[in-house]
């Protein structure tokens, strides 16, 4: 089992399948959290489950208040941010042609600038502590592109090389930031999907199998320990074979 006592980890997006499997590994592992989301019923659920979580309601679209929010995480953390991940994100998908601005921006601004903001605004507490890490949940899709999900793609792939400028900006200050790239995982966004495609898309996949959420909250527990200590703008692809960098 790893260890994570004495860790202080901001999350976001705790409330969906695959941030409440990060939440519930990283828990599991002793960490410090602060859990966020929008939706408050589902955040009390949280608190109810895991007394010791911080959680808060906090919308990671209101960009203007994001420098705000990680001063507040910071003092509830006694000025040690240790970890930030990155797992919030939506879909909005259409087919290029008839995406309207409005899918391309919030898609865009809520993957990809809000991961932007509170990464930059994390860093400058973790350069105090000369310490830190971030990691961002990306996607196949970022690699491999997808029918309908330009928006989608376009922010992971951002997101990912995001990662890579970051982690060359401030690994001197011993900032690790790294990316876990889910495949085919069981969450609401599969859920939507048909079952004809469902088995279209397991047929490519080598391990003939959809991942668990668990599986993705593995890869996250391990590079937020020390085990990943020498291990800096990287990604860990969980996509059963599916896709091979």
């Amino acid at each position: 089992m790893i260890n994570l006592s004495n860790l202080n980890i901001i999350l976001t997006g705790s409330t969906g399948i695959i941030g409440n499997s990060i939440l519930e590994n990283i828990h599991k592992a002793k960490a410090n959290i602060i859990a966020t989301g929008t939706n408050q019923d589902k955040l009390k659920i949280i608190k109810d489950n895991y007394p010791s979580v911080i959680t808060k309601q906090f919308d990671i679209l209101e960009h203007s208040s994001i420098e705000k929010f990680i001063e507040v995480c910071n003092d509830e953390f006694n000025n040690k941010i240790d970890v930030l991940i990155n797992n919030a994100g939506i879909t909005n998908d259409n087919l290029a042609i008839r995406m309207k601005d409005e899918e391309w921006n919030k898609v865009i601004n809520l993957n990809l600038t809000s991961s932007f903001l509170l990464s930059k605004y994390s860093i400058k507490k973790m350069i105090r502590n000369k310490n830190g890490k971030i990691i961002n949940i990306t996607s196949i899709v970022g690699h491999t592109g997808n029918i309908g999900q330009t928006n989608y793609a376009a922010s992971k792939a951002g997101l990912i090389g995001m990662s890579k400028s970051l982690a060359l900006e401030y690994g001197k200050k011993n900032i690790k930031i790294n990316c876990v790239s889910p495949g085919f995982i069981k969450s609401e966004m599969t859920d939507k999907i048909s079952d004809n495609f469902k088995q279209s898309l397991q047929e490519k996949i080598s391990l003939d199998r959809f991942g668990s959420p668990e599986d993705v909250a593995n890869a996250v527990v391990f590079l937020s320990s020390s085990l990943s200590d020498y291990i800096t703008g990287e990604t860990i692809h969980v996509n059963g074979g599916m896709y091979f960098s």
